[in-house]
């Protein structure tokens, strides 16, 4: 069998989710973004990880935060197979009306390295806190609630204290090309609202068409239109959230020149209409 599973537990999207599996063969997660934080423990094997606007290699005892609404996608290195933890959670689980919650516990989903590599010991103290929380999602014993709730919370001060006390690494990328690739990622990021074009963004970074386009797609995971398009989206979420602003100067704001156009992506990519979203975010 390719894949064991060996805890899932309720869904991305929800208040807490948490899965540990191990795979045998090749596996390349879809490049994705989620309105919950994200927590990845590698336990064994070696991936590249795409976040936001940069790859990462990561290998065993590396510890990986993603914040709420970066874009990520893991992908095989060497030889297939690998084993992790993955934990969601959302920002009602833990959130400012109850006792356990303090800023800092959010910091290391803040730092510009996404990624804790763990020293020997600090690996056996984060297993032990997933083991702890492994088991209580099993057996569901009086208050497990609860006390998942202050494993997470243990775990996210650890880690926190861990990037305040230890100095991340300079970040190198695994190759020129993917440095290109990041500096092409942060323009769109920072000019979404701009017309972008595949040649014109190719011209603008010495690059071919045909060469762009196929190396953009490997290491983000997304053709060019598709990350342009996906980022827009993303910006006009968080205005919909968060502004009472007209859904047409919404669309024009972000980048859309043709208001259906806009729907049309949006409900792709959400599976909601803009007014859907709205409603279902106030």
């Amino acid at each position: 069998m390719s894949e064991t599973v060996s805890l899932t537990y309720g869904s991305e999207e929800g208040d807490f989710y948490m899965q540990h599996i191990k795979r045998t063969e090749l596996f390349e997660r879809n490049n994705h973004f989620h309105s919950t934080y994200e927590i990845y423990y590698l336990l064994s094997g070696h991936r590249t990880y795409f976040i936001k606007d940069r790859s990462y290699l990561i290998g065993p005892g590396d510890l990986v935060f993603i914040n709420k609404y970066d874009v990520h996608k893991t992908s095989d290195v060497g030889e297939p197979g690998h084993e992790r933890i993955v934990i969601n959670f959302s920002d009602k689980f833990i959130d400012k009306d109850q006792s356990l919650y303090h800023p800092s516990l959010f910091n290391v989903f803040e730092q510009p390295a996404h990624v804790l590599s763990l020293k020997l010991q600090d690996q056996l103290f984060t297993r032990t806190v997933m083991d702890k929380l492994d088991k209580e999602l099993k057996e569901k014993a009086t208050g497990f609630e609860t006390y998942i709730k202050l494993l997470l919370v243990e775990l996210l001060l650890f880690s926190s204290r861990y990037a305040e006390r230890n100095e991340a690494a300079p970040f190198e990328h695994a190759s020129p090309l993917h440095r290109k690739i990041s500096e092409i990622v942060q323009y769109i990021n920072k000019h979404y609202a701009q017309p972008m074009t595949l040649s014109g963004m190719s011209e603008q970074f010495y690059m071919s068409p045909y060469y762009m386009s196929r190396t953009f797609k490997e290491i983000t995971g997304f053709t060019f239109i598709e990350y342009v398009n996906m980022t827009r989206i993303r910006e006009a979420q968080l205005l919909l959230r968060e502004s009472a602003r007209k859904i047409i100067d919404i669309a024009d704001s972000v980048g859309f020149e043709n208001i259906a156009h806009f729907g049309r992506m949006f409900k792709k990519l959400t599976k909601l209409t803009p007014h859907e979203y709205r409603k279902l975010h106030r």
